[in-house]
């Protein structure tokens, strides 16, 4: 090979070598702005998921708008909004008053053993019975069953109070009355089905009607503000003739508090 050929050899390979290195500098320009554009879109697409879960839990809730909404009373029951239920002889002169939650399982151990004695107490005319009810384990534990199942007491409250005290005993029972973590009140057709077990409410339309349309969710609601406002901090809490009481566990202790407060027919 002559050394003219010899340096054109060397030039030539030399530009291949030069177009080589452009072409592989343009690859990886293309590369990382490629790499760049993804990783916007992916920050893009975080933000805007991030915004859209703001966005929804920010959104007023059923329960938010029923809050707001106008109050459809349940019968029996007096005082603003309804949130007034007093059960009994009204010319008794001792009231019990207990405020409980659907959700609590210290009211429903309460029910399953003092409570048939204490609604006999008050069908004997030894006093009145008066109840507030609240929800706030629904915010304790997330969920709805407290509001959801209130509601649907109100909607029992319509029929009768026998029908409301019953309704309350077999959502405490140990047979319906779920495990507080559980959310199971949340469900229309369970409270239906518990429902379905109470003479007055069995197969009831216009019940079930109420507890499907949530007729009685605001009034729930109220009734929730008012369990609030009463300052309560733990359920059952019991008065008698105003006056807070220890929670008896027993039926003996139940009457030994009765006697101790001076209750008498």
């Amino acid at each position: 090979m002559s050394k003219r050929n010899s340096q054109e050899a060397k030039r030539a390979a030399r530009e291949r070598l030069r177009e080589e290195r452009e072409r592989q500098a343009k690859r990886a320009k293309v590369r990382r702005q490629l790499i760049v554009a993804g990783s916007m879109v992916a920050v893009l697409a975080i933000a805007g998921g991030v915004g859209y879960a703001v966005v929804q839990n920010n959104k007023p809730t059923g329960w938010d708008k029923a809050a707001a909404a106008k109050v459809v009373a349940p019968a029996n029951t007096s005082g603003k909004n309804g949130t007034t239920i007093v059960i009994g002889d009204s010319t008794s002169k001792n009231t019990i008053h207990l405020f409980e939650d659907p959700r609590c399982p210290a009211c429903a151990q309460f029910e399953q053993t003092v409570g048939e004695t204490v609604n006999k107490g008050m069908q004997d005319g030894t006093y009145k019975l008066s109840f507030t009810l609240g929800t706030f384990l629904d915010g304790n534990l997330g969920g709805e069953g407290s509001k959801n199942a209130l509601s649907a007491l109100g909607a029992a409250l319509n029929v009768s109070t026998d029908a409301f005290l019953q309704y309350k005993t077999a959502l405490y029972s140990t047979k319906y009355h779920p495990e507080e973590t559980t959310d199971e009140f949340s469900k229309d057709s369970y409270l239906i089905k518990v429902a379905n077990t109470v003479d007055a409410l069995k197969n009831n339309k216009t019940f079930q009607n109420a507890v499907e349309k949530g007729t009685y969710d605001a009034w729930a609601m109220k009734m929730s503000k008012s369990f609030d406002d009463d300052g309560v901090k733990s359920t059952p809490t019991i008065k008698i003739n105003n006056k807070t009481i220890e929670n008896p566990s027993t039926v003996a202790q139940w009457e030994t508090a009765l006697k101790d407060a001076g209750v008498t027919k």
